[in-house]
Order: C-alpha cells, then sequence, then structure tokens
C-alpha cells in the first residue's frame, strides 16, 4: 500500500482551514508480505472467580490513617459489586459477537497476512504514543480490526485506513478529549482523505453492529495486578509497567488471538513474576483462586509471551519496545530473563502455597 511516501491525493476542493498543533509525522512504510506458518489454535476455557478482597491493611500516622479509613470505606461499598463485575465481563469475553475468529486469516483474508496486520499494530503503537492514548484505547482499536477483519476481506491498500479509523473510534469511547478525524489523516501524511476515514469509521461501526465495549486484557489486568502486588517485594511500579509491557506486546501475534482476554493477562502476570524473580514459583493458591486460572491454563500463552518478550518472535518490530525501554517506564524492556521457563511451573494446576 502506499503510504505517507506516496503522492498526496486531492479531490480538486478545499478542505476547511482546521487549527491541528503540528507534531512529528509518523508514517507507515510498506506492509512487508512474508510467508508464515498457518496455525489453527484451539479457543481456551474460561473459568469463574471468586469475591476479591482489596482493603488495605497498614499502620500510619493519624493524617495518613484518615485517609486510608476513608479509602477503605469506600472499598467497602465497592467490594460486594466486585465479583458481580468479574463474573459479569467473563460472560461477555466468551461472546461470539465480541470476539474475533482466530482464524480468519485463512478462512477470510486473501490480501492481508499476519505478518501485516503485526506492521500495523506496531505502527498503532506510535500513533498511540504520538497523540498520548491510553493503553485501553489502543487494545480497544486493536479489538476492533481484528474483528472487523473476521467478516470482510479487506485490500492491503485499506489496511492502515482501517487502523486509524478503528483508533477513532476506540479514542471516542476511552478518551476525555479524542484527537480529531482530520489528525488520524495527518497521522498517516494525508494519504486518506478525511471523508475516507469517516466512511471507514462508519463501515467499522456497522460491521459490528455498534458493540464497542468489548472487555479486552486491559480491563482484567488493572484488577490482575493489583491482585498480584500484594506483599510483593520488588517495586510495584515496575511490576506493573512490565505487564503492561507484556500486554502490549501480545497485541503483535496473531497467535494470541485464540486465547480469552483474561488469560493473556493471568499469563502476562505469571510471566512478570517469573522474569522479576525467576526462582520462585510464579503461581500461588491465592493467585488460582482470585483470577481463576492454574499455571497448567496459562503454558500455551506464556510461552508465546516469553519468546516474545526475548524477541524470538515479532523480532523487526520495534515501536513496543523502544516505547518501554525509556525511563519513564522504567526501562522494563531491558530486564533480563531466563532464556527458558521452568516445565514444573505448569505441573502444578491449582499452584503452589508460597
Amino acid at each position: 500500500m502506499e503510504t505517507g511516501g506516496s503522492k498526496k491525493r486531492t479531490n480538486g476542493t478545499e478542505s476547511p482551514s482546521v487549527l491541528v498543533p503540528k507534531r512529528q509525522r509518523v508514517v507507515l512504510e510498506e506492509f512487508p508480505d512474508l510467508n508464515v506458518p498457518d496455525y489453527h489454535p484451539n479457543l481456551n476455557k474460561s473459568a469463574s472467580t471468586s469475591t476479591l478482597s482489596l482493603l488495605p491493611n497498614s499502620n500510619l500516622d493519624n493524617s495518613v490513617c484518615n485517609k486510608t479509613n476513608a479509602k477503605r470505606e469506600s472499598m467497602q461499598i465497592v467490594e460486594p459489586y466486585v465479583s458481580d463485575v468479574s463474573v459479569y465481563l467473563r460472560m461477555m469475553e466468551v461472546q461470539e459477537k465480541r470476539r474475533p475468529a482466530v482464524d480468519y486469516m485463512d478462512n477470510v483474508q486473501r490480501f492481508i497476512t499476519t505478518n501485516m496486520r503485526a506492521t500495523l499494530v506496531d505502527w498503532l503503537v506510535e500513533v498511540a504514543d504520538e497523540y498520548k492514548l491510553l493503553p485501553e484505547t489502543l487494545h480497544l482499536a486493536v479489538s476492533y480490526i481484528d474483528r472487523f477483519l473476521s467478516i470482510h476481506s479487506l485490500d492491503r491498500s485499506k489496511l492502515q485506513l482501517l487502523g486509524v479509523s478503528a483508533m477513532l473510534i476506540a479514542s471516542k469511547y476511552e478518551e476525555i478529549t479524542p484527537p480529531k478525524a482530520v489528525d488520524f489523516c495527518q497521522i498517516t501524511d494525508n494519504t486518506y482523505e478525511l471523508h475516507e476515514v469517516l466512511e471507514m469509521e462508519s463501515h467499522i461501526l456497522k460491521s459490528l453492529n455498534f458493540e464497542m465495549g468489548n472487555p479486552n486484557v486491559t480491563t482484567f489486568l488493572k484488577q490482575f495486578v493489583t491482585i498480584a502486588s500484594e506483599n510483593q517485594k520488588t517495586s510495584n511500579l515496575q511490576f506493573e509497567y512490565l505487564c503492561n509491557y507484556l500486554a502490549d506486546l501480545s497485541l503483535l501475534d496473531y497467535e494470541c488471538l485464540q486465547f480469552l482476554p483474561s488469560v493473556v493477562a493471568a499469563s502476562v502476570i505469571f510471566l512478570a513474576k517469573f522474569i522479576i524473580r525467576p526462582r520462585v514459583h510464579p503461581w500461588t493458591l491465592s493467585l488460582y483462586e482470585s483470577l481463576g486460572y492454574g499455571s497448567d491454563d496459562l503454558e500455551d500463552c506464556v510461552t508465546i509471551l516469553h519468546d516474545l518478550y526475548l524477541s524470538r518472535r515479532a523480532a523487526s518490530l520495534k515501536a513496543v519496545r523502544d516505547k518501554y525501554k525509556q525511563n519513564k517506564f522504567k526501562r522494563v524492556a531491558n530486564l533480563p530473563s531466563m532464556p527458558e521457563l521452568r516445565e514444573h511451573y505448569f505441573e502444578e494446576v491449582h499452584g503452589s502455597q508460597l
């Protein structure tokens, strides 16, 4: 497809003057058309979760205690709903209308490959970073892309258009002040005109029947990080950034579509704990009871994520990795990891009590 380096098109009419802050343009290069092995995954099973207790417990001075008590009272109000919300999200994530087909590359697409998809997602990471969008916006946009491609064959020249239009919709859904449609035209160096972006936006909305609120990995990861961070000996902020990094890496790999978002989120927790403390079993009885997955449920997903982390997969894609090498993310992309996962960590279905 032609992108930033291509000749800009005009429709013969001048568009209204719009004041847009000057930005450094991020332009997607030509999608590589590389051969990748076929993959036919089976959808993972889901599981229910138990009621979660999130109340703090610490000895603080009087001023801090007052704030803690206020927070505790707030949490006590919210706590009865936590289990119901978790069950509802687990029910939503298995609904067929909210999930992409795990084999759409083989059965639907004729001109799009998994490598093209990965290149697009990597570029969208740059776009999200350019406009300072939330992680939820990025993950929601990718889910729209996969769901759309599950039902519509698309020409490769329109793949970037699909990407920016999906990001536009996700921004409107998640952001307080989302970028305008014209911003997404300019981020492609005006490869696409405004009316094309708006037409694709309408096409996506109609194709997905306006079901735009599907849960994704970030939906579950926020809750899972809170649970896993209890009594964590390392910096909670470092652990959180590492989890976010692994979650973003999962977007690059088409094979991750076989797993439910909650499975990917749980696998992220498992691998993050392994990277930080490789000689300690990552999965505990408490995590099994709270998240609803045994370590054996996560093995396939953790293996893919570990390969992504070590650049055994998607090695040529740099946007996610460069993002998390920055100081503001505590350079978690540079954390070392053992080259192989310990097999016995996946043998105990219910985890271990450490």
